[in-house]
């Protein structure tokens, strides 16, 4: 039997890549130093891997920002707008992904959308009816070969030909279809190339298999591979598929020429079934995702053991492999140093989870499994009891009625008293919340934790922030304002270090997308307020103007949707939890004067299954709810906003605006405002403010640029009803950027509103 992985995490252990990317950003190293960066995370990767014993070690999940945006780049799929930069190939990749101002020109970046229902965000491809999909990059090889001359032999991995097209964006009149012939070619000069360079596997990554599929769907994949696979070249080819299970279509991939087939048995509810029931073929392999690559908890070997026992049955030939790449968790416990061993021992991070599928290997490969010391082990953490049970957050739940969740009067009079109250101009201007985290704010944050400077220090530090921000925004004209959070290292662990219940970590980083990593919080035990956690800074940034100020929350879906969950009670029983902790919060702020409160669901459709037919039963049934729950008992005259970003939004506008705040703002600038049909196609209740300018990007929008944005959601969206702001928060924006920014977003809607008098 053999391990393999899907893929690995490629930012450094301690975030080695960021770093290197930011200072090349600001021309401080060269592009060589950044190569030669990368090249050394990519040997120490393999490095580790190999140690490990790993059988099958992907290559090319490296990225300098995202694997679609490379994938774009290898067919040839790069927009003209980026060609006519006439820069290098690496900063022409850049510019696709963070956008271009400079001598050579001025564009936007790609679209950066949620992959799948993960926190981490991937590039858009666009594709014109122009387009010609070929080879036209040698990073998979250039990397395999790397590997090679390293003495490691690899399995390269690429997004496959479905998946990226069912995943970018078509611009002309042109579909997926158009396309077919000139993809097949692509990729069967990969598989070509792969083999002459002495590849013996390729794994061809496709998730969207796991989502719902027409029969247009199923005909688009066969087509495709059926020649693709018509000539391999030599090499195996493993389709691998994650993040859910491949009803609609797993007995076509039993049909066709794969030599393997990756199907994940955590997140896919029906793949044991489908096997069991369908069997598999004896000549493919079966890379059994059986090791959780999205949480960090130690594996239960008994119950993986069972599994795999279970699976023996209908398959001949198992290779144990994670359920998806291992990007999506920090890279190693041994950067822990302050963990203690009592939590350390239940966790398993990219580098142990080599180690469970190396223990599992040797397991299942022993004469007496269940006498293994590997094994032993393991039943004894798994028999011992957690701590952090609190019975009375369980009756708290236990209690909740349906009256909980309903927020009185309904929301047009809600509407009406609002606006009656707080008498704001027409397209009133706001942002979302945070300001730039400088790095005085960094170093200043970093000199209190490690105790180099007194809390009173620390305070007064927050103050002159908090106050040097709302003088900027009365200065700047903004109409609602915030106290730019300066006191937040991130939207959920700063909640999370308040509330009982949760776990920190010290370097268990996670990139969400390019250089931006975050630091998920661990949900340990039960979860309750232990005391206020905004009141103080909220409140005072309020006693600084008669404008009001917002208090800014993050939602209970996001704070369980960007953490580690517990994996011993459900979802809807830990969101329930948090929702009841902000409710206190958002109650607090009421009583203490604030009279605008937003609660951020950014990652709301993040745990949204893949399936339509699953939604409502395993997701949306308890997550909007967790919302309703937060916001229920505030008073009519109490407005609470809300902000979404970087998922598609469609398919659950209306569940949105069930939600029942009374303004939503939206991430849309960079999927060029598409939300706002959908908006007036559902008649959308809700005041919205769909953000005018992309803040993931450096370049600064122009007035007239924004004008142009907001005329264009005036045809759908009613005045009265428009908010005008960001599409995110800018924490990780520089002031340079952002002052000229918002003062563009000001003018703009004050010329806007002048048309509309």
């Amino acid at each position: 039997m053999k391990t393999s992985i899907i893929g690995y995490p490629r930012i450094g252990s301690l975030r080695e890549l960021k770093f290197a990317s930011e200072k090349y950003f600001r021309q401080e190293i060269s592009a060589d130093a950044l190569q030669e960066t990368a090249k050394t995370l990519r040997q120490e990767n393999w490095s580790v891997q190999k140690a490990s014993g790993l059988d099958l070690i992907p290559s090319n999940d490296f990225s300098f920002y995202d694997g679609m945006l490379d994938t774009a780049v290898l067919l040839n799929a790069v927009p003209e707008r980026y060609r006519a930069l006439d820069l290098s190939a690496l900063d022409m990749y850049f510019a696709m992904a963070r956008g271009y101002q400079g001598d050579h020109g001025d564009v936007k970046a790609l679209a950066m959308k949620k992959w799948f229902h993960t926190n981490y965000h991937y590039m858009v491809p666009e594709i014109e009816d122009t387009t010609q999909l070929k080879l036209d990059d040698t990073k998979p090889f250039d990397l395999f070969n790397e590997a090679k001359v390293a003495g490691v032999e690899t399995k390269p991995v690429i997004i496959g030909a479905y998946t990226f097209l069912k995943l970018a964006r078509f611009l002309g009149k042109k579909t997926a279809v158009d396309f077919v012939d000139d993809a097949m070619r692509a990729y069967g000069e990969i598989l070509a190339r792969l083999s002459a360079c002495g590849a013996q596997w390729v794994q061809l990554d496709e998730p969207c298999l796991v989502k719902d599929m027409t029969d247009a769907d199923q005909a688009l994949f066969q087509a495709l591979y059926q020649k693709i696979l018509s000539d391999k070249h030599g090499v195996k080819v493993l389709l691998q598929t994650y993040f859910g299970d491949v009803r609609d279509c797993y007995t076509i991939l039993c049909a066709m020429d794969f030599d393997g087939i990756g199907l994940d048995f955590i997140e896919g509810k029906q793949s044991l079934a489908l096997v069991q029931e369908n069997g598999f073929p004896a000549d493919k392999l079966l890379f059994a995702g059986v090791v959780n690559g999205r949480n960090i908890w130690r594996n239960h070997y008994a119950a993986t053991l069972e599994l795999v026992e279970t699976l023996k049955q209908s398959a001949a030939q198992i290779v144990l492999s994670t359920s998806c790449s291992l990007l999506h968790v920090p890279y190693t416990l041994r950067n822990e140093e302050k963990m203690v061993q009592e939590y350390r021992r239940h966790f398993a991070y990219a580098e142990e989870k080599l180690s469970e599928l190396s223990e599992l290997k040797a397991i299942l490969e022993a004469d007496a499994p269940e006498e293994t010391a590997a094994y032993q082990n393991n039943a004894a953490l798994f028999a011992s009891p957690r701590s952090g049970a609190d019975p009375a957050v369980q009756a708290r739940v236990a209690a909740l009625s349906e009256k909980d969740f309903v927020r009185l009067p309904e929301f047009a009079a809600r509407e009406a008293i609002q606006h009656e109250r707080f008498g704001l101009p027409l397209l009133p201007t706001t942002t979302i919340g945070s300001f730039p985290q400088t790095k005085e704010v960094r170093a200043a944050r970093a000199a209190f934790r490690k105790g180099e400077s007194t809390q009173e220090q620390y305070d007064a530090f927050l103050k002159e922030q908090i106050t040097a921000c709302i003088r900027l925004q009365e200065q700047i004209g903004l109409d609602v304002l915030v106290h730019g959070e300066f006191e937040r290292n991130d939207m959920v662990e700063y909640f999370g270090e308040s509330l009982d219940g949760y776990l920190f970590t010290e370097k268990a980083w996670v990139q969400s997308y390019g250089t931006r990593c975050v630091k998920p919080p661990v949900i340990w035990g039960d979860i309750s307020r232990a005391k206020p956690m905004t009141v103080k800074w909220s409140t005072f940034a309020q006693s600084l103007t008669d404008l009001p100020v917002k208090g800014m929350l993050t939602g209970p879906v996001t704070i369980l949707n960007w953490s580690f969950p517990r994996e011993d009670i459900s979802l809807k029983e830990s969101a329930y939890q948090i929702a009841l902790a902000i409710r206190d919060e958002v109650l607090d702020l009421e009583a203490n004067g604030i009279r605008i409160i937003q609660v951020d669901e950014a990652a709301l459709r993040e745990k949204l299954p893949l399936r339509q037919s699953d939604w409502k039963s395993y997701y949306l049934d308890w997550a909007i709810p967790a919302f309703r729950l937060v916001h229920s008992g505030v008073k009519p005259e109490t407005q609470i906003h809300t902000h979404m970003c970087y998922s598609e939004f469609a398919d659950i506008i209306r569940e949105i605006d069930d939600m029942d705040a009374d303004v939503i703002t939206f991430e849309a600038s960079r999927s060029d405002l598409t939300i706002l049909d959908v908006l007036k196609e559902s008649n959308f209740r809700t005041e919205v403010g769909p953000g005018v300018y992309d803040i993931h990007s450096p370049r600064v929008p122009s007035q007239e640029e924004i004008q142009v944005a907001l005329q264009k959601m005036l045809d759908k969206i009613p005045a009265r009803k428009l908010w005008v702001n960001p599409d995110c928060g800018l924490k990780t924006r520089g002031n340079a950027e952002t002052v000229p920014s918002l003062e563009h977003l000001v003018q703009a809607a004050k010329e806007v509103r002048k048309t509309l008098a």
